[in-house]
């Protein structure tokens, strides 16, 4: 008998998605192992319990009869804390934790006894771009943004020639080039819109030209040396961003459409768009803020509602790709299935995890009872030998997408210990923990 691997519906608001398809319980069972859904987790990502029968998957009804006796629990969103007191002792939890915002997780899965691996901290190195699920969801959320502002917009976004007219088409700003940035031009070009866009970082001018719209900044001999050699911003000064600002002021007037995207991990998200910025928008305009959740990158945006403001619609929606929940979830999923694949041993069909990997020491938040990834390592666990001092308050906010912050996923630098892995053996009548 392989590793257990159980699914259990999503608890969090707003969250349709779920952590598994048919298509990759096909694959895990091909490594013997053996797949346990939850009943109608699938039910909003139009994935049905057959659905997940018919590809060699078992359901259970409850949470607890979905993880009882498992290896390892995927998720989309952290469990809650009575979901985690029914996780079994020794399971590896994997999900994206968000463990800025939840403060609780990391210390409640060490006092469980529950290792835990995070996986919107996997690091951008070439060989974990499969395994990349901050990638694959905000595409998604960079498509549906430009869908939502179309919703709103009281025009159509392409020109149109007709016998009563011509209507000009739709002038579309994009605040931020990282991957949801990138998408949402795609798509609103596709749909015809005169397309626009900014970012701290030179090498976004390439990628946003090469998609057939403008690029706006103030591209002075400071905004040329704004990059690091890993590819991220540098801090720019007061004086740049007061000529940048200006900038922007003078071209959101002449809008119709601002997408926002900018997110710091770790910390609120940027202030870009002001009050006077969207007072002075043509009435009908919309701007769409994806960062709203962390603080939001508009003044006037509110998490989780679309208002309308000095005539202007501001869209706020929470939880973006999971409004595109069936192809989230196909996604998230094989981004999962590419990491069980790194830590499964394909001949023994058990957990073969190396500790030293740049990935593991990436995603690892919690083994053997402490919280080990140097971003939250000085969290209070509930031992006494691994209690250390709180982390700040000001931690406290969702890690997102944006390639040009800073990076707060980097791996530990390698000490001078020994390279291990840690083998763990197929679970029998008792499960073996992996150390």
């Amino acid at each position: 008998m392989g590793l257990k691997i159980a699914i259990p519906s999503e608890t969090a608001a707003n969250e349709k998605r779920v952590a598994i398809s048919p298509d990759t319980i096909k694959k895990l069972t091909q490594l013997d192992c053996t797949v346990t859904v939850q009943s109608g987790a699938g039910a909003h990502a139009a994935y049905t319990d057959d659905a997940f029968k018919d590809a060699g998957g078992k359901i259970a009804k409850t949470y607890a009869d979905t993880v009882k006796g498992a290896d390892i629990i995927l998720k989309v969103q952290a469990p809650n804390a009575e979901e985690l007191k029914n996780t079994p002792k020794g399971a590896l939890l994997i999900a994206m934790l968000a463990p800025f915002v939840n403060d609780y997780i990391l210390a409640k899965c060490a006092s469980a006894g529950i290792d835990a691996f995070s996986m919107e901290f996997v690091p951008r190195i070439s060989r974990a771009q499969s395994m990349d699920v901050l990638s694959s969801q905000s595409n998604l959320a960079g498509y549906k943004s430009v869908l939502d502002a179309a919703e709103c917009y009281p025009h159509a976004f392409p020109m149109m020639m007709t016998a009563a007219g011509t209507i000009p088409p739709a002038k579309v700003f994009i605040m931020g080039a990282g991957v949801a940035g990138l998408q949402a031009i795609a798509t609103a070009r596709r749909l015809g819109a005169v397309v626009s866009a900014t970012d701290v970082r030179p090498a976004a001018k390439e990628q946003v030209e090469s998609l057939g719209a403008s690029f706006i900044a103030v591209e002075d001999d400071e905004f040329k040396q704004a990059e690091t050699a890993g590819g991220y911003a540098k801090e720019m000064s007061d004086a740049y961003k007061k000529k940048q600002a200006e900038l922007v002021e003078k071209h959101i007037a002449k809008q119709d459409i601002v997408i926002t995207t900018a997110l710091i991990p770790g910390r609120p998200a940027p202030k870009l768009v002001t009050a006077d910025m969207v007072k002075s928008m043509k009435p009908g305009s919309v701007v769409v803020d994806l960062a709203v959740e962390t603080g939001g990158n508009c003044e006037l945006s509110k998490a989780g509602e679309v208002v309308v403001k000095h005539d202007v619609s501001i869209v706020g929606h929470l939880n973006v790709p999971s409004r595109l929940a069936a192809d989230a979830s196909a996604l998230y999923a094989k981004n999962l299935l590419n990491f069980l694949n790194l830590i499964i041993d394909k001949e023994s069909k058990a957990l073969k995890i190396d500790w030293e990997d740049d990935i593991i020491k990436g995603v690892c938040m919690v083994k053997d009872g402490a919280i080990v990834h140097p971003n939250f390592s000085g969290a209070k666990t509930a031992k006494p030998k691994a209690a250390e001092k709180k982390a700040p308050a000001a931690d406290k906010a969702k890690k997102e997408t944006k390639p040009a912050t800073k990076k707060t996923s980097s791996p530990p630098k390698k000490t001078a210990t020994k390279k291990t892995t840690t083998t763990k053996k197929a679970p029998a009548k008792t499960k073996a923990k992996e150390s």
